[in-house]
C-alpha cells in the first residue's frame, strides 16, 4: 500500500511537470494581454473556490467557468497558470491533504492545457476568434469536453487511491450535476461571445454566471440528496410495514406451524406456475406474496376450530369462510398491497361460481387467485402436516384434473400438473430453511420500496 501511494505521487508529479512544460513552451507575450483580463479571471477563480459544493467526496467549484474563459480568451499558458496557482492557494487556505492537492494540481494543469490547445486549433484553422456564434459554440464544446476530463481525472484518482468505482461516481455525481454544468457552459459561451464586443467589462458577467452556476448546482445536489433521503425513508417504512407482516407470519407459525408451512408451500408452487404461464416477474412476485399471506385471516379462528380433528358445525364453518375477507382486510391496510389483498380475497372462489365469499366465476376471479386455489388444493392433499391424511402426488393431481372446470381453472391445472411431473417442484414442510426462503424478508422490503409507476 505504501509503495502504491508513492507510485501514484510519482505519476502525478511527472504529469504535472509535463503539463506545465508544454504550457510554458506554447506561451507567447500576446497570451498575457490584456493583463487586467488575466487578473480578473484569476480573482474570479480564487474567489469561486470558496463557493464549492461537495457531493460524494467530489468537490465541484465555479472556478471551472473562469478557467474556461481563460482558455478561450487568453490561451493554454495563462489558463494553466491560473488553474495551478489558484489550486495551491485553495490547498493552503483549506489545509487539505497533500495527496488531494497534488491530484488537483495535475487536474488544473491538464484540462486547461487541453482546452486551451483546442481553442488555439479552432483559431489556427482560420476562423477568427470573434466570429460570432461559431466561436460561442466552440467555447461550449470545449467547456463540456474539459468538464468531463476534469471529472474523470478526479474520480480516477479516487479509484486508484481508495478503490471507489469510477462508474458509480459517474452515475451518482456527474449525471446529477450534468444539467447545471450544461447550463453554465451556455452562460460561459455567452460571456466569451460578449467579450469581443464590449471588452473586459463583459467578463464582469462571469460573476453573475458563477452565482447562477452555484444556485443551479446546489439545487441539483439538494434534490439528489433529498431523493436519497426519501429513498432511505421509504425503505425504512417498507421494513416497518413488511416487517409487521413477517412478524404476523412468524407468530402464526408459532401458533400453527402447519398453516404457516402450508402457506410457504403454496407460495412456491404459485410463483412457478405464474412463471410457466409467462407472467412478468412483477406479477409473479405479486402472486407469490398473496400466496404467502392467503391464510393470514385464520388469525380470527379460535383454537377449537384451528386445531379441530372433527367435522365442523355450521356455525364454525361460517367462521372459516370469513378468513379470505379478514385476511384481505388486514393486508389492504399496507400501502401498495391492494392487488395482493384482491387475490387473497378471492382465493376460495370457484370457476363454476359456487365458491366464497362473493360467488365469482370464470375469468371474473383474478388469475392469481385461480393459481393459488390449485396450489392450495394440491398441498392440502399431499402434505403430511395437513388437516387430512395425505395422498400421493399422483392421486392429488388426478383429483385436480377431476375438478378442473368446476372448482379449478383447467389451464392452471394443466400447467400445475406439468410443473409437478416435469419440473419436480416440491416443498419440504419439515425444513425450516424452506419456510424462511419463501418469506424472503429482505427481498420483499426492497421490492416494496421500489418506485412504482404512476397510474395513467
Amino acid at each position: 500500500m505504501h509503495s502504491r501511494k508513492w507510485l501514484i505521487l510519482l505519476v502525478h508529479v511527472a504529469a504535472l511537470i509535463a503539463a506545465v512544460g508544454v504550457a510554458a513552451a506554447s506561451s507567447t507575450a500576446e497570451d498575457w494581454r490584456p493583463i487586467e483580463l488575466v487578473l480578473l479571471l484569476f480573482v474570479l477563480t480564487v474567489g469561486s473556490d470558496v463557493l464549492n459544493v461537495e457531493i460524494r467526496g467530489v468537490r465541484v467549484s465555479g472556478a471551472f467557468l473562469a478557467i474556461v474563459l481563460a482558455m478561450a480568451l487568453l490561451g493554454p499558458a495563462p489558463a494553466v497558470a491560473i488553474g495551478v496557482v489558484s489550486t495551491m492557494i485553495d490547498g493552503l487556505v483549506a489545509r487539505r491533504a497533500w495527496e488531494g492537492v497534488v491530484n488537483d494540481l495535475v487536474n488544473y494543469a491538464t484540462f486547461p492545457l487541453v482546452g486551451g490547445m483546442l481553442m488555439d486549433a479552432y483559431v489556427v484553422d482560420g476562423i477568427p476568434e470573434g466570429s460570432g456564434l461559431g466561436f460561442a459554440a466552440a467555447v461550449l464544446i470545449v467547456f463540456m469536453v474539459t468538464n468531463l476530463l476534469n471529472f474523470l481525472v478526479v474520480v480516477a484518482f479516487q479509484a486508484a487511491r481508495w478503490g471507489r468505482p469510477v462508474w458509480e461516481s459517474v452515475r451518482s455525481v456527474y449525471v446529477t450535476v450534468l444539467p447545471s454544468e450544461f447550463a453554465t457552459g451556455l452562460l460561459t459561451a455567452a460571456v466569451a461571445f460578449s467579450y469581443h464586443r464590449i471588452g473586459v467589462g463583459a467578463v464582469g458577467l462571469a460573476a453573475v454566471v458563477l452565482f447562477v452556476f452555484q444556485y443551479l448546482l446546489r439545487a441539483g445536489v439538494h434534490a439528489f440528496e433529498r431523493g436519497e433521503e426519501l429513498g432511505q425513508r421509504t425503505k425504512e417504512l417498507a421494513s416497518l410495514q413488511v416487517g409487521l407482516l413477517s412478524t404476523v407470519m412468524q407468530t402464526l407459525s408459532m401458533r400453527d406451524a402447519m398453516t404457516a408451512r402450508h402457506s410457504a408451500a403454496v407460495a412456491r408452487y404459485s410463483r412457478e406456475v405464474a412463471r410457466m404461464l409467462g407472467l412478468p416477474e412483477r406479477e409473479q412476485d405479486l402472486i407469490h406474496t398473496a400466496a404467502l399471506l392467503h391464510d393470514i385471516g385464520k388469525f380470527i379462528f379460535p383454537d377449537a376450530i384451528l386445531f379441530a380433528d372433527r367435522k365442523l358445525s355450521d356455525e364454525e364453518w361460517e367462521i372459516v369462510k370469513l378468513h379470505p375477507e379478514q385476511g384481505a382486510k388486514l393486508v389492504r391496510r399496507i400501502d401498495g398491497y391492494g392487488p395482493v389483498a384482491e387475490i387473497i380475497h378471492s382465493h376460495h372462489e370457484r370457476v363454476d361460481g359456487r365458491g366464497y365469499p362473493n360467488g365469482l366465476g370464470g375469468d371474473d376471479i383474478p388469475l392469481g387467485s385461480r393459481i393459488i386455489a390449485a396450489a392450495d388444493t394440491y398441498d392440502v392433499m399431499t402434505s403430511r402436516d395437513s388437516y387430512r391424511r395425505p395422498v400421493s402426488s399422483e392421486a392429488a393431481l388426478a383429483e385436480l384434473r377431476r375438478v378442473a372446470g368446476s372448482q379449478l381453472d383447467p389451464q392452471v391445472v394443466e400447467v400445475f400438473t406439468q410443473m409437478i411431473l416435469e419440473r419436480r417442484v416440491a416443498f419440504r414442510h419439515t425444513d425450516a430453511t424452506d419456510f424462511e426462503r419463501e418469506l424472503g424478508f429482505d427481498r420483499r422490503v426492497a421490492d416494496y420500496a421500489r418506485p412504482r409507476p404512476a397510474a395513467a
